[in-house]
């Protein structure tokens, strides 16, 4: 990382970011050799990522010619508002970039617990019943084991910084507007 300062050092703050954010983005390669990005919702669990899809398709395709992957989300926290200048401009934010290899998972109890993981983060009051057999025959659970993770953040200065971790600690809807004194 070019700038050491910005490294999330803790790793249950960057657990606690993948636990919060809402979207991954999954980097593959893509059959022309491009790389793939693709938005997804996922879950982190033990040191693992799992994420649901079809079990057909170009990320299916692609994980399946080359497991090899890149793995990233990120917390807006905060626009600071220019005044004067463009330049003064700020986003304030936390991210995490993980590599790893990603697995089509066969096993019925794993590919249960993943999508259990999911409906976790996402419903965690629950209700939301069992899964449906028929679904999960239609269902593909991946699992990305993760070989090398990173976060990264940038929480401004002094009063700015102030703010952002209030809003962070409140849990307020971000990200939020802030405005230099």
């Amino acid at each position: 990382m070019r700038q050491a300062k910005k490294e999330i050092k803790n790793r249950e703050v960057i657990i606690g970011l993948l636990n919060t954010c809402h979207v991954g983005r999954l980097g593959t390669v893509g059959r022309d050799g491009y790389p793939m990005v693709k938005p997804l919702n996922f879950a982190y669990s033990d040191g693992k990522i799992y994420f649901h899809s079809a079990r057909e398709g170009e990320k299916i395709d692609d994980l399946k010619r080359d497991s090899r992957v890149c793995f990233e989300a990120d917390l807006p926290i905060a626009l600071v508002k220019s005044t004067g200048s463009p330049c003064r401009a700020e986003y304030l934010y936390q991210s995490v970039i993980i590599r790893g290899r990603a697995h089509i998972v066969e096993d019925a109890a794993e590919r249960l617990l993943g999508l259990k993981k999911i409906m976790e983060k996402y419903q965690p009051a629950g209700g939301y019943g069992d899964f449906p057999e028929e679904k999960l025959k239609l269902t593909g659970v991946v699992r990305i084991d993760i070989e090398h993770m990173t976060g990264k953040e940038d929480l401004g200065k002094d009063q700015l910084k102030d703010a952002a971790m209030k809003a962070l600690k409140n849990n307020v809807h971000l990200p939020i507007v802030l405005e230099r004194a």
